[in-house]
């Protein structure tokens, strides 16, 4: 089955092979306009993060731009999350599309997270939705496995609207 086109609204990746030793100061760049200067919202309730920095950079920037290595602890380019991050921002602007799918789930401890799939293009926020309606940015990554996948169908069927 192809892939539909991409909604009008969907910036384009951002170029990230061949990775240059600039890469990451770029996608700051972006972070910075779509995370920083203003504060998205989600169904009208802000979205923060913490402040904390690690090598200059907001420990999310890290999250949404790179994945862990679990045989060594480090962090590696990610460069389908990194290509996909100006995608973020327009994804949580445009929950009322029919290509964004979204939705509030109990994790097993008890914590209620929020989704925002661009499901189509294999593209997913994680938030958690704080008890003021407030969420706050997770991760963000791009869906390379089908068990994720069936994992985040089995999480929509299993969930009740944003509050």
């Amino acid at each position: 089955m192809a892939t539909p086109p991409a909604p009008a609204w969907l910036p384009p990746l951002f170029p990230v092979s061949p990775w240059q030793a600039t890469t990451f100061d770029d996608l700051y760049e972006v972070f910075k306009r779509d995370f920083i200067r203003i504060m998205p919202r989600y169904c009208g309730h802000n979205v923060w993060f913490f402040p904390e920095k690690d090598d200059g950079k907001e420990l999310i920037f890290w999250h949404l731009t790179s994945r862990d290595d679990k045989a060594t602890g480090n962090r590696y380019p990610d460069l389908r999350r990194a290509e996909r991050l100006p995608w973020a921002r327009p994804t949580l602007d445009h929950t009322a599309d029919a290509a964004v799918a979204h939705w509030d789930y109990e994790e097993g401890d008890g914590t209620i997270k929020t989704y925002v799939w661009l499901k189509a293009h294999d593209y997913v926020l994680v938030l958690k939705r704080m008890k003021d309606g407030t969420r706050r940015l997770i991760t963000a990554f791009h869906v390379d496995y089908e068990n994720k996948r069936r994992d985040l169908e089995r999480k929509s069927r299993n969930s009740w609207a944003p509050k």
